[in-house]
């Protein structure tokens, strides 16, 4: 049993540990220094006139980066001049303040040094009265006062149930969003991100997920494998995807 549990335990791990050899994930960045600019990827609201709703993510801060992703959601509406950017910070609950935070400005900022991926991006009128939707979710967030690093809540638990919220985003966060899994204490089983299947998680440790926009996906200990057939694409930990769509 004990070299069982080894086993998987290395299988569960090679791929951080692989993402930290490869310098995907980054030990020598100075938070206090670390670039936090826009670097192009979202329209410019003074020339895109069209309401837009925006899913990124950027891995996280040191030696987490080798596990994880931190990911957020923005959002512009028809004529706006700003985006508006909504995320969970893991300090501000710490401190007893709501970990929901909302700002304007860049939604395509780098997280401390980190380059951003989109994972949805869904624009036209009907993405009008999708942002209603999205402000009256992210104030009855149900944990604002209550954040884990690991396995959740954190802020993927935060953008999946956004997700949830917003199922025309189809978004499929990738498989280094962890805590996307965790679905509170009380609750086994949800639509999944995209809402085009449903999932069962055991508090965000051991779970099952099947859907049509993220596949089959296993998660053990909150760090997630599996395969996304209808993309050609492998879902690894600490990688991410392995071919399909980001090639």
């Amino acid at each position: 049993m004990t070299w069982y549990i080894m086993a998987v335990l290395a299988v569960l791990l090679a791929g951080p540990a692989l993402a930290l050899v490869s310098g995907m994930a980054k030990l020598d960045t100075d938070w206090r220094v670390a670039n936090r600019d826009s670097v192009g990827m979202a329209p410019d609201p003074a020339q895109f006139h069209d309401p837009i709703i925006q899913v990124y993510g950027a891995r996280t801060y040191s030696w987490r980066g080798a596990f994880a992703v931190h990911t957020w959601i923005s959002a512009k509406r028809a004529g706006a001049t700003h985006y508006t950017t909504y995320e969970v910070i893991g300090w501000r609950a710490w401190s007893g303040a709501s970990a929901v935070r909302h700002h304007n400005g860049a939604p395509d900022r780098r997280w401390f040094g980190a380059d951003p991926e989109i994972y949805a991006d869904l624009r036209g009128p009907q993405v009008e009265q999708m942002i209603d939707r999205l402000e009256q979710a992210v104030d009855t967030y149900p944990y604002a006062y209550d954040y884990r690093t690991w396995p959740g809540p954190n802020s993927n638990t935060f953008t999946a149930e956004m997700g949830r919220i917003l199922p025309e985003l189809k978004l499929d966060l990738p498989p280094t969003a962890i805590g996307k899994d965790f679905l509170g204490e009380t609750t086994l089983a949800k639509t999944s991100p995209s809402g085009t299947g449903y999932q069962v998680s055991l508090f965000g440790l051991l779970g099952l997920m099947l859907a049509r926009e993220e596949g089959l996906e296993i998660n053990v200990l909150g760090l997630s494998f599996g395969v996304d057939p209808l993309d050609w694409a492998l879902k690894v930990p600490g990688i991410g995807r392995l071919g399909g769509a980001e090639d």
